[in-house]
Order: structure tokens, then C-alpha cells, then sequence
């Protein structure tokens, strides 16, 4: 436990459901925004970094703006943005709060805005600022406040400073050291501006101007978000506006911007996902494909050709933004997300998974038809296929990450993608090479792992079915009617589907729902598969079944609960939103199966 005393603030903000966060984010790193418009998430000065804000874990850091009245919660995103509006309806009239982090960010400094408005009546709020660095171990010091309002302070190796803040009040001493406190009264019509920036470096120039900044990040969202040709077409430009803000300037995606929530509680299914997962860039590229050429192809491509070019075939599945290694993973000395743990850190650095080598194939493909594959992407391309050429017998961890066994989806998605890639090249002695290997490795598989009944199982001494076995007939295997593909769909709706609700595996005799929350990416996978074999309202009752399975702000988690109808695991699951877009384009082109 945290040797820093609970504060009344800290009780105040306790962990919520997830379904009730927004999410804020600028490519470099992100927050939570729960309902009483507390800051409860934030690292700095990047998404691994360690948190300056942490109740959502059971810290104490936090950074609220809070009606004093009694009010019910609300809000929404700016269409195609991550630019939150908090809105209370308070006994006296409407109070709102803009939040948002600059955007684009800088790697090495962040610039939280928050605009508090009265929108009708008064506005009378509490503002509460405490960050503590390093995950609670380390409160604000050097505090000093100068002629024109503005705090400034170190925090832990970073510098610190709040403008707007003139009237805030430091206490110095106790369990409260380091927080500022302000009361604000504004009358109808008027707002205040508060502007949080943490920085690696000392803050020398002049403080962010609130105007300016506001209309530079609207006018950056306005042309980082494309007009999509889409079903659902806002919720679509949300999810690509979620990729956008989970994508840095090196074109790393992180897999999701929180730590350690628990997909199942007291089970120990804790993870952290705030790294770069090459299977969920890949994923999120060909999701963007599907939409047309946009930035996000470019930059997923960008991100996994360096690390094939770097580290070849020993490329691991994660890494940090930065290309850097994951670090191995630790409990800190928190209380943790109820029902979860306070890990950060993965195993994930110690694993192989083979079918990231097939997932980025399907990605450099997918660049290459939109014309987007250079002379760089074509020879990453090449090491991806040697070293599945080298290393396809070997066991793997595979797309769910358990023990490594010979996985069938691991090598069938390998198949996939060395057809979709021999399909992308101009015909010559590397393409006969890729086909032909695709065309060993699917017999060895078909051998080994075509259940009796004719679909495929989940390894050679596993014959129950998957969810991640309907991914190669979705993209390119075999055509769609070839019989293992259709086999394949009609044994996984028997036997892993519920009321349109899609899971993984079997874990045990359980029913399904008790063993595990339905897995939201594979809901929109499944929606896939019932399009591209032309059952077009049952594509359309998957997709709407799990679009719906989102939070009030329209984020996704990894699983969701459906009896108690709440989000499990950490968020928001970039996976999961690809998917989503990648089901609203495909299945706006009616007949393209």
C-alpha cells in the first residue's frame, strides 16, 4: 500500500464502471474522465510512462472539476474528435466542462485544457488538483506561483505548470500536501480556462494561450478525422478518431491506454496494454484499408516494417511507442481497479507469436493495393515471410497469448498472408516462392488440424473450434466457398455464439458467459463472416448487437458482461474499434462478398 494517507478528495472519487469514462488522447499518451470530471488516468510524458493520475487504480493522484450542487452526469465527443463536453444538470441550471489533451501532442510534453462554462444559470464548481508521480510515490514540490497566477512545480523528474488557477489555495502540510483546491462562481454565459502542461523539460516559454490552443486542436481533429464512406457513419468516425488518438508521431498504436482492469474479476486476468501489440496494429491497418487510403494505413506500416527491419525474426510482439522493449511485469503498491491488481509491465516480451508475421503479410498487402508499399515496406515483407518460411513449425503463444502449442489459426493466417502478399507482387520467383510455401504449410495444417466434420480446430490435439479460426477465410485463405470456410463458420455459431454475442473458446464445461465476458472483437469478426457469405441480416444483427456493447461515451473494452450489461478489461480496446470500422465499411458495399 501506498505510504501517502487517503485524502477526503480521494474518497470522493472512487473507481466507476467503466462504462461511465470518456477517453482523452493526443497520439502521445491518454486520460480517463470519469463522470464527476475527474482526471483518474494519465501517464506522462508517455502512454507507458509511469501515472501522475491514478485513483482508477486505487491511487490518490487526481485532477476533478466538480458541480457543488447535486447534478446528473452527461456528455458527448465533437463528431469526429476526441474533444469531450462533460455536462451536468445541476439544481440551478447546466454546467459544462470542454476537455481535451492538445492535440497533436508532443512526445515530451502534454497540454490538458479544460473549459468550464455555464451554459444556463450559474456555475459554481470545485476544482481539485493533486498530481502525484512515479504511481503515487512522489507528491508536486517547489511550488511556487507567480505574478500573473500561474503554479509552477516539479513533479518527480517532470516539470509542472497550471494556469487558471489564480484563486487556488495550496496546502502544504498533512495527507493533502502538494494539492491545490479552487472554488469557482460564474455567472450564465461566462467560462473559465484551466491548463495543465507537464513537460520532460523545464516549461521556459510563455503559457499556453486557452483560445489558441482550443482552435488548433479543432481545426488538427477536423483533418485528422476523413469523411467515411460507412454504416453508422459518426460511430464510425469515432472509432477511427479512438485509433487516431492511440497512434504517436512513430506510428505506434497502443493496444489500449489503461492498466491491470480486470476482464473477469478475482481471476487474475490483469494485464497491462499500453504497449504496441503488432498483431492489433496490423488488425487496425487493414481496418483503415477497408475504409480507403488514410493516414493510419501509412503509419501502421511505417511502425511494423522499422521493427521487422530492426529485429527481423525475432521480432516480438510488443513493444513500446518507441520501438523500446516491454518491461517484465510487476505489481506496484496499490489497491488496483476493484476486483483486479496493480500490474504494469507484460509477458508478453518473453513470448513468439508466429501469426504476426502472417498479420503484417495481410497489412503490407493491403498497403500495397492502395499503392502505399515502398522499396522499405516490400523488403520488410520479405523478412515476414522468411521467417515464417524458417519458423512455422514451431509452437507458439498465439493470438490469445496461453502456452505455446502448434495453434492452427497461427499458421493459417500465415497462409493468408503469404497469398494476399504473392496476390499484391508482380508475378516473378519470389511470389511461386510465398504461394508455394502457403500451399505447404495449409496441407501440413489440413493434415494435422480439419476436424473430421470438416472445419478447422483449434490445434492438431485440440479438436474444439475458435473464434480466431474464422480470421483466414476473412482474408484471403480461400475463397468463401470453400467448404472448411463455411464448415468453419456454421460449427463456431453452434458452438461459441449466444443470442449474438461472440467468445473466444471454451475454457471449460461453464456456460459461456460465466467463464468469460463476450469478446467484442470477435462479435464484429463473426459479422464479417456472415457478410462475406452473403447472409447479409445476420451480418447486420451481429454488428449492431456489438455496437451497442459500448460505454455512455462510445468506447469499447475487451469483453463485455451481458448479464450485468458492463465492460470488462482495460480500455479503450484499440482492436476492438478497428474491427468495428472495419465491419461499418465492408458491410456498407452491399454484394462485395
Amino acid at each position: 500500500m501506498s505510504s501517502l494517507a487517503p485524502t477526503p478528495e480521494h474518497s470522493a472519487y472512487p473507481p466507476q464502471p467503466l462504462h461511465d469514462y470518456a477517453f482523452l488522447a493526443d497520439g502521445e499518451r491518454g486520460a480517463l474522465l470519469g463522470p464527476r470530471g475527474e482526471i483518474c488516468w494519465l501517464c506522462a510524458p508517455r502512454w507507458h510512462n509511469e501515472a501522475v493520475f491514478s485513483t482508477l487504480i486505487g491511487g490518490r493522484g487526481i485532477y476533478a472539476v466538480t458541480p457543488k450542487e447535486p447534478f446528473v452526469p452527461g456528455g458527448s465527443y465533437d463528431d469526429g474528435s476526441l474533444i469531450w463536453r462533460s455536462r451536468w444538470v445541476t439544481q440551478s441550471g447546466i454546467v459544462e466542462s470542454r476537455e481535451a489533451l492538445a492535440f497533436p501532442g508532443e512526445p515530451d510534453r502534454l497540454v490538458l485544457l479544460r473549459r468550464v462554462l455555464a451554459r444556463e444559470g450559474p456555475a459554481r464548481v470545485h476544482v481539485v488538483m493533486r498530481p502525484l508521480a512515479a504511481y503515487d510515490r512522489e507528491p508536486l514540490r517547489d511550488i511556487r506561483q507567480d505574478d500573473e497566477g500561474a503554479w509552477t512545480a516539479r513533479l518527480g523528474e517532470l516539470c509542472l505548470r497550471w494556469t487558471g488557477g489564480r484563486t487556488a489555495r495550496l496546502t502544504n502540510t498533512g495527507s493533502r500536501a502538494g494539492q491545490l483546491t479552487m472554488d469557482l462562481t460564474l455567472d450564465a454565459g461566462d467560462w473559465h480556462d484551466l491548463v495543465l502542461e507537464v513537460s520532460t523539460s523545464p516549461l521556459a516559454m510563455p503559457p499556453v494561450d486557452p483560445s489558441a490552443a482550443w482552435a488548433d486542436t479543432e481545426r488538427a481533429w477536423q483533418a485528422a478525422v476523413p469523411v467515411l464512406e460507412t454504416i453508422a457513419g459518426r460511430d464510425a468516425r469515432q472509432a477511427y478518431a479512438v485509433l487516431r488518438g492511440m497512434t504517436s508521431a512513430s506510428g505506434g498504436m497502443v493496444a489500449a491506454a489503461t492498466t491491470s482492469l480486470p476482464e473477469r474479476a478475482e481471476e487474475g486476468r490483469n494485464y497491462d496494454y499500453r504497449y504496441v501489440w503488432i498483431r492489433d496494429q496490423c488488425l487496425a491497418g487493414q481496418a483503415v484499408a477497408a475504409t480507403g487510403n488514410q493516414p493510419l494505413l501509412g503509419d501502421a506500416v511505417r511502425f511494423v516494417e522499422a521493427r521487422l527491419h530492426t529485429d527481423g525474426p525475432e521480432m516480438m510482439p510488443a513493444y513500446t511507442v518507441t520501438g523500446g522493449a516491454v518491461p517484465d511485469q510487476r505489481e506496484l503498491d496499490l489497491p488496483g481497479y476493484p476486483g483486479g491488481y496493480d500490474r504494469i509491465g507484460n509477458h508478453v516480451n518473453r513470448q513468439f507469436q508466429l501469426d504476426a508475421f502472417g498479420e503484417a503479410l495481410l497489412l503490407f498487402s493491403a498497403a500495397a493495393r492502395l499503392d502505399q508499399l515502398d522499396r522499405d515496406g516490400w523488403q520488410a515483407a520479405d523478412i515476414a515471410a522468411d521467417t515464417i518460411r524458417r519458423r512455422w513449425h514451431e509452437p507458439d503463444a498465439g493470438i490469445w497469448e496461453l502456452n505455446n502449442r502448434t495453434w492452427t489459426h497461427s499458421r493459417l493466417i500465415c497462409v493468408a498472408g503469404l497469398r494476399k502478399m504473392a496476390g499484391a507482387a508482380a508475378p516473378g520467383p519470389k511470389t511461386r516462392e510465398w504461394s508455394d510455401l502457403a500451399g505447404a504449410i495449409l496441407a501440413d495444417t489440413e493434415a494435422s488440424a480439419l476436424h473430421p466434420e470438416g472445419h478447422w480446430q483449434r490445434s492438431p490435439d485440440d479438436p474444439a473450434v475458435d473464434a480466431a479460426l474464422l480470421l483466414p477465410g476473412l482474408r484471403g485463405m480461400l475463397p468463401p466457398d470453400d467448404p472448411r470456410t463455411q464448415n468453419t463458420l456454421r460449427a463456431y455459431l453452434k458452438e461459441l455464439a449466444c443470442s449474438h454475442y461472440a467468445y473466444r473458446f471454451r475454457h471449460n464445461d461453464r456456460p459461456l458467459p460465466e467463464a468469460e465476458g463476450a469478446f467484442l472483437l470477435c462479435g464484429f469478426v463473426t459479422a464479417l463472416a456472415e457478410h462475406q457469405q452473403g447472409n447479409e441480416v445476420e451480418a447486420y444483427r451481429w454488428f449492431e448487437r456489438n455496437r451497442d456493447a459500448c460505454g455512455a461515451a462510445g468506447l469499447y473494452s475487451e469483453e463485455y458482461d451481458i448479464a450485468q450489461r458492463r465492460l470488462r478489461g482495460n480500455m479503450p480496446q484499440a482492436f476492438v474499434h478497428a474491427l468495428m470500422l472495419e465491419a461499418a465499411a465492408m458491410l456498407a458495399k452491399r454484394g462485395a462478398h
